[in-house]
C-alpha cells in the first residue's frame, strides 16, 4: 500500500479492473446548488482526482458529465483515466428495471459505460417513479428482494458492456455470500461501499471481503454531515478526537487528513465529499506520508463500533443490513 502515489494510486480489483484508492463523492444533503458539482468536479480533476462516486438519486450526474466532458475537451484527461461510479436505487431492483436504470445515468452522463454499477443499498422498494415510495399515512412501501435475481440484470449490463465492474453497498456478510454462493455466478462483486472510519473500522466485514477479494469502499470516511435527520448523533463529531488532532500535529496534517491516510493504507478506498476547493484539494494530500504501524494501531483502536448512518427508518426491512453483527 505504501507506494500509492498522487499520480498512481490505483488498486487492483478482482475483475482485471482497477480502482483509484481516493475519488471525490458528490452526495449532497441538502440538494447543492446548480453548477456547484460541475466546479467540484472540475477542481478535482484539475488536483489529481480521478475517481467520481455518484448516484441517480444525488440529482446531480448531468453536472458530473458536463465536467467530465469539459476536462476531457480541454485535453486535460481521458475518458478512461476517469473511474465514476454509478447506483442502482431500490425502486429498481426488479430484473428488467436493471439495465434501464443503468441506461438512463449513461444517458445523463453522456458516456458510454460507466466503470462501476452498484446496487446502492440490499433493500427493495416499491418499483416506479417515486424513489422514497410511502402509502397514504406515510408508511414505507418495501418490495420483496431477490438479490441474485437483480445480479443477474447487472452481469448482463456488463456483458453489453455498459459497465466494466459490479459491486454492492450497504450489503452485510449474509447478503455478500447469497450472491457469492449463487448458483451460476458470473461475476463476482468487486466492491462494497460502506460507511467506515476510525469510530466505525468495519474490522469483521473488512477481512471477510479481503478473504473475498471484495474492495471496501469507504463512504461517510470523515464521519458526516450532523443531520439528525438521518444521522445518529450519538457519537462525538469524529474530526475532533484528540489522537488525530496530535497525529496531525507531528504530520504538519489535519484531522481529515490523518484519517483519509489510515484507511488507504488499509487498502480501503475513500471517496470524501466536498464542494469547497480548498478542501477538496486538502483530502487528496494524502501521498505524501504514511502511518507507522503503532500510529495505524492507536487509530484502530479508536473503534466505537457504532455507525453515523444507520438507516433506521427503514430497519423493519426484511433485507435491513444493519442487525447482523457484520
Amino acid at each position: 500500500m505504501m507506494n500509492l502515489s498522487a499520480t498512481d494510486h490505483r488498486l487492483p480489483l478482482s475483475d482485471g479492473n482497477t480502482i483509484p484508492v481516493i475519488g471525490l463523492g458528490t452526495y449532497s444533503d441538502p440538494r447543492p446548488v446548480p453548477g456547484k458539482t460541475r466546479e467540484a468536479v472540475k477542481i478535482a480533476i484539475d488536483e489529481g482526482y480521478r475517481h467520481f462516486d455518484g448516484a441517480f438519486l444525488y440529482h446531480n450526474e448531468h453536472e458530473v458529465g458536463e465536467a467530465i466532458a469539459e476536462k476531457v475537451a480541454e485535453g486535460k484527461v481521458k475518458r478512461e483515466d476517469i473511474f465514476y461510479c454509478g447506483k442502482l436505487w431500490a425502486t429498481e431492483h426488479v430484473p428488467e428495471m436493471v439495465r434501464p436504470a443503468l441506461e438512463r445515468t449513461l444517458k445523463t452522463l453522456k458516456l458510454d459505460y460507466v466503470d462501476l454499477y452498484i446496487i446502492e443499498i440490499p433493500m427493495a422498494f416499491k418499483p416506479g417513479k417515486e424513489v422514497y415510495p410511502r402509502d397514504e399515512n406515510g408508511k414505507w412501501l418495501y418490495h420483496k428482494s431477490n438479490l441474485c435475481a437483480t445480479w443477474e440484470a447487472l452481469e448482463a449490463c456488463k456483458d453489453a458492456g455498459l459497465v466494466k465492474s459490479l459491486g454492492v453497498s450497504n450489503f452485510n456478510r449474509r447478503q455478500l455470500e447469497l450472491i457469492l454462493n449463487k448458483p451460476g455466478l458470473k461475476y463476482k462483486p468487486v466492491t462494497n461501499q460502506v460507511e467506515c472510519h476510525p469510530y466505525f473500522t468495519q474490522q469483521k466485514l473488512l477481512k471477510f471481503c479481503q478473504h473475498h477479494d471484495i474492495v471496501i469502499v469507504a463512504y461517510s470516511p470523515l464521519g458526516t454531515c450532523r443531520n439528525p435527520l438521518w444521522v445518529n448523533m450519538s457519537p462525538p463529531p469524529l474530526l475532533k478526537d484528540k489522537l488525530l488532532t496530535s497525529l496531525g500535529k507531528k504530520y504538519n496534517k489535519t484531522e481529515a487528513q490523518i484519517v483519509l491516510r489510515f484507511n488507504i493504507q488499509r487498502g480501503v478506498v475513500v471517496i470524501p465529499k466536498s464542494f469547497t476547493a480548498e478542501r477538496i484539494k486538502e483530502n487528496f494530500q494524502i501521498f505524501d506520508f504514511s502511518l507507522t504501524e503503532e500510529e495505524m494501531k492507536d487509530i484502530e483502536a479508536l473503534n466505537k463500533n457504532v455507525r453515523f448512518v444507520q438507516l433506521l427508518m427503514w430497519s423493519d426491512h426484511p433485507e435491513y443490513p444493519f442487525h447482523d453483527e457484520y
